[in-house]
């Protein structure tokens, strides 16, 4: 996985301290945040205590700085919790029974279902200061990045090409090993994307994570997500403008500093033999190789998880009876499976006394109703973004060169939340006098359609150079260029998008269909609606109803539609 060519011997040398002094700006600003984010969350609080939020556009660089310290404390977890998740996933049978449809349930709790439940729970963990509610918050944005991760993750680990995994048979790497040399570095591309989608899905739903509204009490934290809550609650369209401005400059910052250089660093695991005619490049990575100090520090990095992969290199070699394979104990694969069947089985016992003392079998079938209206209404938004935004991400993701222009753009645009649009989507319906049910459907679609497109281009820039050749040479052309090249290309990709866009536009129910402008108020039937409603009310036993409504359809549609086409996708449809 280490490549030589991130640390070349032709340094600048007469430059090196100069690039070095160049970084000091970085420190300082992260420094900052760091420092008077501490100081904040030392001072004394109480459940339902109101903390000062100015719409001074002078105040929004102090708000970005935490608001984007939270998003990346929230990535690094989601990394790990991706990582562990899909290796155990794909390594161990019955772990997966057991973890997949975990993470299907997972996802699809929306992220209201969360706070009302971890908030109060978080305060009383760090009691007399405001690190309870930050834990909250960034737990929040945790739960809107990781599980796109660990989907995108877990498929890139099941469809490793054969011939990578025997060559790892053959030099007998261990599992230690075979994660960094092998799973890692091929998922690598496909993961960046994702983790591109993950911190725009954070700020899709900033305003709920930072803006906590539970059981009739507001939270809110300084961050660009309360700003815009206010500016909304306040109808000022300027403050809005100046969140808008900013979030483009935030977006624009750790794009071209953090995201920008991963990707060119990570086009060397590609799976191809010859290289890519248009790499991606990043000024940050070019400057980065020339300087010195930062290229000894990334050196002793490397040489410590080189240490690492000797240490837990296997004691044994490939002619041993160790080496052999086991085969499973059937006794034991039983055992598991009748100790899930009996979990399954408690839980249905307690949902059936649960529904039966608490909300009634009427409001069952009228909750189910409403979980109709908006399956119909996730899957007509995922079919109609399909067909605009998997050509086009196949367009991007073979053009190297309008992907590194368009990756900022994309990013930004799958990062604005719904709620900006609320004002304009409330005066047309108003103004129209149209129907909220219908009407108030694409703002579910606003932040998930992102999902398809950065997976979609995730797929098509791993394509290998020599089929394009190939398909060229061929002559391929129209559908039959669809068929048989691109769209099995980048059918996995594609199927871990519609899985993350399908549970986002879920939980993006409860936002679009429960709109609010001011005094203003808009409500679809629907699942996002009664969620919404009940939990701003505080009736735990209805919002427990609507979560569990919500994972029944969820985990419905990944069982019976995306699940089959994984199925597909590992056994026909990639490359």
């Amino acid at each position: 996985m280490l490549d030589k060519r991130f640390f070349p011997r032709q340094a600048v040398a007469s430059g090196g301290n100069r690039w070095d002094w160049a970084l000091l700006p970085l420190v300082l600003a992260a420094l900052f945040a760091l420092a008077f984010g501490g100081a904040q969350m030392a001072r004394p609080y109480e459940l339902g205590q109101p903390l000062p939020i100015s719409l001074d556009p002078w105040m929004l660089p102090y708000y970005l700085l935490r608001t984007t310290l939270r998003m990346f404390l929230a990535l690094a977890a989601s990394l790990l919790f991706s990582c562990v998740f899909a290796v155990l996933a794909t390594r161990y049978r019955a772990a997966e029974k057991v973890l997949v449809p975990m993470l299907d349930i997972l996802q699809s709790i929306p992220i209201l279902g969360f706070l009302s439940i971890t908030v109060t729970g978080f305060i009383a963990l760090f009691p007399g200061n405001l690190l309870g509610v930050e834990c909250a918050a960034i737990f929040a944005i945790f739960t809107s990045q990781a599980w796109n991760m660990a989907f995108s993750l877990y498929q890139s680990l099941r469809t490793v090409p054969s011939e990578l995994r025997e060559a790892a048979s053959v030099f007998q790497l261990s599992a230690w090993h075979r994660f960094w040399r092998l799973e890692l570095p091929f998922a690598m591309p496909g993961l960046l994307w994702n983790m591109m989608m993950s911190m725009s899905g954070g700020w899709f739903f900033v305003v709920a994570s930072e803006a906590i509204s539970v059981s009739n009490q507001s939270i809110m934290l300084p961050g660009v997500g309360s700003y815009i809550a206010m500016a909304i609650q306040a109808r000022d369209l300027g403050a809005i403008g100046w969140a808008i401005g900013g979030m483009l400059i935030g977006i624009t910052l750790y794009d071209q500093l953090f995201f920008r250089p991963l990707i060119a660093w990570a086009d060397k695991f590609r799976f191809e033999e010859g290289s890519s005619e248009d790499a991606p490049r990043s000024w940050l990575l070019t400057w980065l190789r020339r300087t010195e100090r930062i290229k000894l520090a990334m050196t002793g990095a490397a040489r410590l998880l080189e240490r690492t992969l000797v240490l837990f290199r296997r004691d044994h070699d490939g002619t041993s009876i160790k080496a052999r394979p086991r085969s499973p104990n059937p006794a034991m694969a039983r055992a598991w499976d009748a100790a899930l069947a009996a979990a399954v089985l408690l839980a249905v016992v307690w949902l059936v006394r649960f529904i039966h003392t608490e909300v009634g079998w009427s409001e069952v079938r009228h909750v189910f109703v409403l979980g109709l209206y908006t399956m119909i209404r996730v899957v007509v938004l995922i079919a109609l973004a399909a067909l605009v935004w998997v050509p086009i991400g196949i367009w991007i993701g073979m053009n190297p060169r309008w992907a590194g222009r368009l990756q900022g753009v994309a990013q930004f645009m799958a990062a604005f939340p719904a709620n900006l649009m609320f004002p304009v989507a409330v005066l047309f319906i108003v103004r129209w006098q149209l129907n909220p049910n219908i009407w108030l459907a694409p703002l579910m679609v606003l932040g998930t359609q992102w999902y398809l497109l950065f997976n979609v281009i995730a797929g098509a820039s791993t394509v290998p150079t020599e089929l394009r050749y190939a398909a060229s040479n061929l002559g391929l052309g129209g559908w039959l260029r669809w068929r048989r090249y691109l769209l099995p290309a980048v059918f996995p990709s594609f199927v871990t998008g519609a899985i993350t866009a399908s549970g986002g536009s879920w939980n993006a129910s409860i936002v679009a269909e429960y709109v609010t402008w001011g005094d203003t108020t808009l409500q679809a039937a629907g699942l996002g609606s009664y969620i919404a409603h009940m939990t701003a009310i505080g009736d735990f036993p209805r919002i427990a109803l609507g979560i569990g409504v919500m994972c029944v359809f969820v985990m419905g549609m990944n069982h019976f539609v995306w699940r089959r086409l994984y199925e597909l996708a590992e056994n026909r449809m990639h490359f």
